[in-house]
């Protein structure tokens, strides 16, 4: 992961140890969702990162974004992302679809409006400390807490092709992922491969910033420019909430069904607003094609051999290959993640999102498995939220001569059954 300008790359150690009811590792949405859902209950977090940080560093100036304005970060509803608009005198049609700007805006006036404060440090790893939990921070400090809640996002889950890591020098290649500076490709001629909202997204911004020539490379038929319909997510996020778990409890043709709806209004539609953009003559597009084979010319540039046989010469590699799940990725998990029962790289979590660990909870792209898709999108992070302060984090009163919140044994993986839905609901729900 790379070092920020607020890091020290060296640790001194600390004697004194900050005791905390609840540790929130990142600031991002569903970071900031769960600190201001904390704080509604009178249990005052302490949150480590710099705010939005993914969102500032990673993501492309002039980024749209696919959520609409109802997609916000206030569990509580006030401080809304259209309470923002009005807040600040913008017409609600003037900003859809949304620009990235404007929502990294909107996060740091919630996190004012909130009073949620944010220590600039990382977060170098987590232990065991008895019944509680303990975090190092990369300036040395010692964190202990009754509780953390780590959303490690996107960030460190992206899916490379093993051909990429193989015949690609790694300063040739970059994952979507990771595109903050497109005027570095100004002049170059870029390959992406993958078809889906972010390669195409990608190749736009790219020819809008000067690239000579931009080749989209992917295997499935050409997608459809169309509004994804995303209205059906509502009573999904309100069964989140009503039902803990629920989604994890389904059967897996049911599971199935709502996995597949997903697909065809996030990947299989591409926003309308998009088509006019690509209307570029540097802009070419190979589907229903890979790339079979890669080489580096003497002259610097990379050849790519596509399946249909045609040679492409370019100067970087650029991929929208989506994300894998492995929490072995997230460092600060190391020391703890013996601990941690995985499946497939995702977590095992409970009804609010706690881990095998007791006091360890995981939210965001990682509890996808055991929650649903919609908890790999900003809309998930209120229902997160209030579904994690609602569990074993705000079922104890808060501390200064009382018990702290330290899960109850009742709670835990296995003692308590899920409450379930009637197979009519079932199917309500997945339909």
């Amino acid at each position: 992961m790379n070092q920020t300008p607020f890091q020290s790359n060296s640790r001194q150690p600390h004697t004194d140890v900050t005791e905390t009811q609840l540790l929130v590792i990142g600031a991002g949405p569903y970071d900031l969702a769960t600190a201001a859902a904390a704080r509604s209950i009178g249990i005052e977090p302490l949150v480590v990162g710099e705010p939005m940080e993914f969102w500032r560093r990673n993501m492309p100036a002039g980024m749209l974004l696919r959520s609409s304005i109802d997609w916000h970060l206030d569990p509580q509803g006030q401080h809304t992302l259209a309470a923002y608009l009005e807040d600040n005198g913008v017409d609600p049609n003037d900003v859809d679809p949304i620009p990235l700007e404007l929502f990294i805006d909107y996060a740091e006036w919630f996190r004012d409006a909130k009073r949620i404060s944010a220590e600039r440090v990382r977060v170098h790893d987590v232990q065991r400390a008895g019944g509680q939990l303990e975090a190092t921070l990369d300036d040395g400090r010692r964190v202990r807490a009754d509780a953390v809640v780590a959303a490690p996002g996107v960030g460190p889950f992206t899916r490379l092709p093993t051909w990429v890591e193989r015949t690609v020098p790694p300063e040739r290649y970059s994952h979507t992922s990771e595109l903050a500076r497109l005027e570095r490709f100004d002049g170059a001629r870029v390959l992406i491969v993958g078809g889906r909202q972010s390669a195409f997204e990608t190749a736009a911004l790219l020819a809008e910033s000067g690239a000579e020539r931009v080749d989209v490379v992917h295997r499935h038929d050409p997608p459809r420019f169309t509004t994804a319909d995303w209205g059906f997510v509502e009573p999904l996020m309100e069964a989140s909430v009503r039902w803990p778990g629920w989604f994890g409890r389904l059967a897996p043709a049911h599971r199935g069904a709502i996995e597949r709806r997903f697909w065809r209004e996030g990947r299989l539609k591409l926003e309308p607003w998009l088509a006019p953009r690509l209307a570029r003559p540097q802009i070419r597009r190979w589907p229903h094609a890979t790339v079979t084979s890669t080489s580096e010319l003497a002259a610097g540039a990379i050849a790519a051999t596509l399946s249909s046989g045609e040679i492409l010469h370019v100067d970087h590699v650029i991929l929208a290959t989506g994300y894998r799940a492995d929490l072995a990725r997230v460092p600060y998990l190391a020391g703890v993640l013996d601990h941690i029962q995985l499946t497939d790289g995702f977590p095992i979590l409970d009804q609010h999102f706690q881990t095998t660990v007791p006091g360890l909870f995981i939210t965001g792209f990682a509890a996808t498995r055991d929650f649903g898709p919609f908890f790999g999108f900003v809309r998930g992070s209120t229902a997160a939220a209030t579904i994690i302060t609602a569990g074993p984090i705000g079922s104890e009163p808060a501390r200064d001569g009382v018990r702290p919140t330290r899960p109850a044994a009742r709670e835990r993986h296995g003692a308590v059954p899920p409450r379930r839905h009637t197979a009519t609901k079932r199917a309500e729900l997945a339909s």
